[in-house]
């Protein structure tokens, strides 16, 4: 993990889910195109191993983000160590696959605790620092920095398959957020996307689904989302701010 100077002016980008899969596949990404990284997830191991392989600046936060207190301040450390915010990927989550009748209203809970509360925890911290970042351009007579807030969210919130009920549920909540946060954010600078991908080849998608019943050449690969989902910080995206777009699986 390297660091350089807080007030270096690349911009920051805070990642959840980040010790693999999309989550790894999109710190890549990112670092590439000149940001520095906090990288958040619940094991410290993978993030760190996600960190050592970028060429630029990050940090990891290993955190239980289903904690309100946990989500406010893995951003205010992104703000503390870099001095700024700019992107805040909503990437983590956990797919159980239950049938309704052997659902418990304990894994409804969890599933929703994962999947739709910590990226609402998240964005609520994130959206303060947006804004304060824009009153402070303001105030300088520069032009406002913004902030982007993006959704990774699935296409089993349009049509789940058996077992998937809590899942989709608790992911489509991302899809409306992105609505919400663009439609009370666009006259702030603060853009909000949510991505919906297929199948994607990562260890959580086998863990329900065999290579028999879903072959890798039916799958997205991990980047193959993330190619997409950073193509919404440049103008290309700013049609479908506050959509869900689909990446289907081939």
């Amino acid at each position: 993990m390297s660091t350089h100077e807080r007030h270096d002016d690349a911009p920051v980008a805070l990642i959840t889910g980040a010790g693999s899969g999309i989550g790894r596949a999109l710190a890549h990404r990112f670092s590439h195109l000149g940001y520095r990284t906090v990288l958040a997830g619940r094991r410290e191991p993978p993030l760190h191993e996600t960190a050592d392989a970028l060429p630029l600046p990050s940090i990891v936060a290993p955190a239980d983000l289903t904690s309100p207190n946990a989500c406010q301040s893995v951003v205010d450390l992104a703000v503390e160590h870099f001095g700024r915010l700019d992107a805040l990927v909503n990437n983590a989550g956990w797919a159980p696959c239950t049938p309704i009748d052997l659902t418990t209203p304990s894994l409804l809970h969890d599933a929703f605790d994962i999947n739709a509360l910590a990226p609402g925890y998240l964005t609520l911290a994130a959206w303060k620092v947006f804004l304060k970042q824009n009153a402070a351009d303001h105030a300088a007579g520069k032009p406002p920095r913004g902030g982007t807030l993006i959704y990774i969210s699935s296409m089993a919130t349009l049509d789940p398959f058996p077992g998937l009920f809590a899942y989709a549920a608790a992911k489509a909540s991302l899809n409306l957020m992105a609505r919400a946060a663009h439609n009370e954010g666009k006259d702030h600078g603060i853009r909000a996307f949510s991505f919906a991908p297929g199948a994607v080849e990562t260890d959580m998608l086998r863990g329900i689904v065999s290579a028999d019943l879903l072959p890798a050449d039916r799958t997205l690969k991990p980047d193959d989302v993330a190619q997409l989902v950073v193509q919404c910080l440049t103008p290309q995206l700013d049609e479908q701010r506050g959509q869900t777009i689909l990446i289907p699986s081939p």
